[in-house]
This record gives C-alpha cells, sequence and structure tokens, in this order.
C-alpha cells in the first residue's frame, strides 16, 4: 500500500475513532442525570453501554494509531494486529457489560422496584438514538474506505445502541404508562442478552485475523485465477495466506521450466506481482521458484492448486 493510500486511512480512521469518543461523552453525561432521574435499569444498562462505549472507542483509537505506524525493525510486518487486538478489547468490555447488567436485572425482577421520571429517559434514548445514527453513517463511509477491523467492531456495538436506546423507550412507557410491573427489568435482561450475542458474533472476524486464519475459499480463487493468466507457470502449491490489519500476506511456490536462468525467472515473478498488485491492491507477495515437478512439502502442501482455467488457456493458444 502507498504511503499516500496510507496517510488516507490513518487519518479516516482516527476521524471515527474521534467521533465515537465524542459521541460517548455526550451519551455518557446525558444517560447519567437520566439514570439518577429515573431509576430504570433498563437505563442503567444503556448507560453502562455507553460508559463501555467510551473506554472501547478510546481503545479503538489507539489501536487504529498503532496499526497506521509503519514497519520497523521489531515489527517487519507493520503494526495492523494492533487493530485485532483493539477489537478483542471491545468484545471483553461488551461481554463484561453483559454479565453486569443481567445480574442488575434478575435483581429488580426478584426485588422489584418501581421505574421514576419515565419522561426524562424516553427522551435522552431518543437524543441518544439521534447522535448514534449520525455517528454509524460516518462510521460506515469510513469501513468502506479502509476496511478497519477496529471500526467495524465499534460499529458494531453501536449498531445495538440503536436497539438498547429503542428497548428503553419501550420499556419505560410500558412500565409506567401501560402498568406492565417488570417490564423495565426484563427489557434490562433482553439488552444484556443482545449484547452478548453481538460480542459473540464480532469475535469470529477478531479471532481469525489473531490466528493467521486462511482468506476466505472465494478470495483464494480470485487470487488463483490471476496466477492462472501466466504461461510461463506450470503450477502453484504451498499457498499461505492471512491478514493484518489492512494488509494481506500471502506466499506460494511456483513451478518453472527448470532450464530457465536466475534472471528469466526473476523477471516471471516480477510479472507475477505487478499484476497482482493492480488486481489485490496492499498484498505483500512472498514467491518461490521450484523446477517443474519438484516436490519437498508433504500431504496437500505439494499439490498444484491452479484452477482450470489454465487448461482452457493452453487451449487457446493450440497446445
Amino acid at each position: 500500500m502507498s504511503d499516500g493510500r496510507s496517510q488516507v486511512r490513518a487519518m479516516l480512521t482516527k476521524s471515527a475513532a474521534a467521533a465515537s469518543i465524542a459521541a460517548a461523552l455526550f451519551l455518557l453525561v446525558i444517560k447519567i442525570w437520566a439514570a439518577i432521574a429515573s431509576d430504570s435499569t433498563a437505563m442503567l444498562g444503556s448507560l453502562a453501554d455507553t460508559t463501555l462505549d467510551l473506554v472501547a472507542s478510546l481503545a479503538t483509537l489507539l489501536g487504529v494509531w498503532i496499526a497506521a505506524q509503519p514497519a520497523d525493525d521489531k515489527h517487519r510486518f507493520g503494526h495492523g494486529k494492533a487493530e485485532a487486538i483493539t477489537a478483542l478489547f471491545q468484545i471483553v468490555l461488551i461481554v463484561i457489560s453483559a454479565l453486569g447488567i443481567g445480574a442488575r436485572a434478575v435483581e429488580r425482577l426478584l426485588v422489584g422496584a418501581e421505574v421514576k421520571a419515565a419522561g426524562e429517559g424516553i427522551g435522552v434514548s431518543i437524543a441518544a438514538i439521534v447522535v448514534t445514527l449520525a455517528l454509524l453513517a460516518w462510521q460506515r463511509h469510513v469501513i468502506r474506505r479502509t476496511g478497519s477491523l477496529a471500526i467495524q467492531t465499534d460499529n458494531v456495538h453501536y449498531q445495538s445502541d440503536l436497539f438498547l436506546n429503542l428497548a428503553v423507550i419501550v420499556a419505560l412507557v410500558l412500565e409506567t404508562y401501560a402498568g406492565l410491573a417488570g417490564a423495565d427489568a426484563v427489557f434490562g435482561l433482553g439488552i444484556a442478552g443482545w449484547l452478548a450475542y453481538g460480542a459473540w458474533g464480532a469475535s469470529d472476524e477478531v479471532l481469525d485475523q489473531l490466528m493467521d486464519h486462511e482468506w476466505p475459499e472465494e478470495k483464494k480463487q480470485r487470487f488463483l485465477e490471476v496466477l492462472a493468466r501466466f504461461p510461463d507457470i506450470s503450477g502453484v502449491h504451498d499457498l499461505r495466506t492471512r491478514t493484518s490489519g489492512e494488509k494481506d500476506f500471502v506466499q506460494f511456490h511456483i513451478w518453472v521450466d527448470p532450464r530457465m536462468t536466475v534472471r528469466e525467472a526473476h523477471r516471471v515473478m516480477d510479472g507475477i506481482e505487478h499484476r497482482l498488485a493492480a488486481d489485490f491492491p496492499g498484498v505483500e507477495v512472498l514467491i518461490h521458484t521450484d523446477p517443474d515437478g519438484l516436490v519437498d512439502e508433504i500431504g496437500d502442501a505439494g499439490r498444484d492448486v491452479l484452477p482450470p482455467i489454465r487448461v482452457n488457456l493452453e487451449e487457446g493458444r493450440g497446445r
């Protein structure tokens, strides 16, 4: 990825993190007042979630700042995994929040308590929805431009905030105006479950990056289809892929005519790298050349993985 693109990505991700911090600070202040005024479990849950939003957003800002740092002598593959670590930290906070809210809701169901000043809680929740919608719109723009995992995770739990604030409104209306005792605590328990479910869903991609999970199969096939268009290679094996932050890494072995000189093989690899850089911007490629048919690897790693398009191209050349 060019320095210019990296700088633009860093600027966008930092702006999204800063926007989420500003939104969380504003919501924190008004929800503290509403939670005290209403004594609502659902509002308390919303306040706890916003508090964790602020902590998570601060962590996101730190994470995207670290991830934007260039590779150095001690981090030759860059700092991209800082985003995944930040996202994992956010998930832990969400789970803690869910457990706390769930415990409070169960206590209110067992002991019983009356909600006060529901109007203030409803008004604050409506304001929170408006602020959150604006933040989500900016985050989605940044995600489309950067693919940042940390901002994606932040976006996921701010999406849950919309439902959380709607749940607070419904809970307060049902308990205060419809006379359904316990509705506030029940909705608080539901909010806790929703947060836990969101954390579980967000954990998949985070763990995939931290564990160097292979690319999705569809992306791998597109990559191999590009390689299959090079007539000077007779096969590809030991393909390994991973993602760290915004950067993709891939390494593989190619089979070439054993009569090729080192200069000719180098020319082939340069051509492959140039084409891959155009079709997969930002990918870092490591290629190893083997004479045609040589297999040093054991098992599937030594199997040719080029797709059938290679055969079609050979037929087109009259072979």
